[in-house]
C-alpha cells in the first residue's frame, strides 16, 4: 500500500496528481505545514526535514515531490511514464529545471499577488520576480514551438512536474500573455482530470523576516 503524507496546499498535490494519473490506489494522510503537522515528533521520523510530501511505498520512504513522481513513473509505469532512457533523462532535466530555475521566483511573484496579508507585499518584489521569470518562460516558450508537450506529442510525468509547480500562476493570477504557447501548455495541463486538487487550494503565507527572506525566496 502506498502512503502519502501531506495536503493539497503544498507540494504534496504534485504527487496527488501523479497518483490518480497512474490510477494507484493510496492513503492519504493529511499533514498541513501551516498548522506544525511536519514538526511533530511522528512525522520528523519519517522525514527529519519536516517537510511534505513524503511518500511510504511499503516502507521504502522518499520525500521531495519531484524525485517522488520520477520514482512513480519509473516503477509503476502507465501513460506518463517516460519510454526510453533519453526521455527519462529529458523529464529528470525538466524537473530539475523546474526547481532552479522557476520556482523560487515564481513562489515570490505568487507571494507578492496572493500568499502575503496586502500590507506585507511589496510591488517593486514583484517586478523584479516577474523579470526573473521571463528568461525561463522564454525558454519554455521557444520549447514549445516545435512540441504539443515537453517531450513529445504525449502528456509525461516531465509536464506533470513542471506543469504542477506551475499551477502558482493561475492561482494568483499571473500574466502569461507574452508567452502563448506556455499558456496554452500549462492550461490543458491543468485541466487534465487528475490535477483538479489544485483549483480549490487557497493559503496565505506570513512574510519572513527580512534576513530570512533571500534564504526563503530569491
Amino acid at each position: 500500500m502506498i502512503t502519502l503524507y501531506g495536503a493539497p496546499a503544498s507540494r504534496a498535490h504534485r504527487v496527488m496528481w501523479m497518483l490518480k494519473e497512474q490510477d494507484l490506489p493510496f492513503t492519504h494522510i493529511p499533514t498541513d505545514f501551516l498548522r506544525g503537522g511536519t514538526r511533530t515528533h511522528e512525522f520528523l521520523r519519517i522525514n527529519p526535514n519536516g517537510r511534505v510530501p513524503v511518500l511510504d511505498d511499503e516502507g521504502r520512504v522518499i520525500f521531495e515531490s519531484m524525485a517522488i513522481n520520477l520514482y512513480l513513473a519509473k516503477t509503476y509505469g502507465g501513460a506518463v511514464a517516460a519510454k526510453t532512457a533519453w526521455d527519462e533523462a529529458q523529464a529528470t532535466q525538466w524537473s530539475f529545471w523546474a526547481v532552479t530555475e522557476v520556482e523560487k521566483p515564481l513562489l515570490l511573484a505568487a507571494a507578492n499577488l496572493i500568499l502575503f496579508a496586502p500590507p506585507d507585499r511589496n510591488a517593486d518584489e514583484l517586478t523584479l520576480m516577474r523579470k526573473r521569470l521571463d528568461r525561463p518562460f522564454k525558454v519554455l516558450e521557444a520549447h514549445l514551438a516545435a512540441r504539443d508537450y515537453l517531450l513529445g506529442g504525449c502528456f509525461t510525468v516531465a509536464d506533470l512536474n513542471v506543469a504542477a509547480m506551475m499551477s502558482l500562476v493561475p492561482l494568483s493570477g499571473l500574466d502569461l500573455s507574452e508567452y502563448p504557447r506556455l499558456a496554452r501548455w500549462l492550461h490543458i495541463c491543468l485541466e487534465r482530470p487528475a490535477a483538479a486538487d489544485w483549483k480549490p487550494i487557497k493559503f496565505t503565507v506570513p512574510r519572513p523576516p527580512a534576513h530570512l527572506m533571500l534564504a526563503s525566496f530569491v
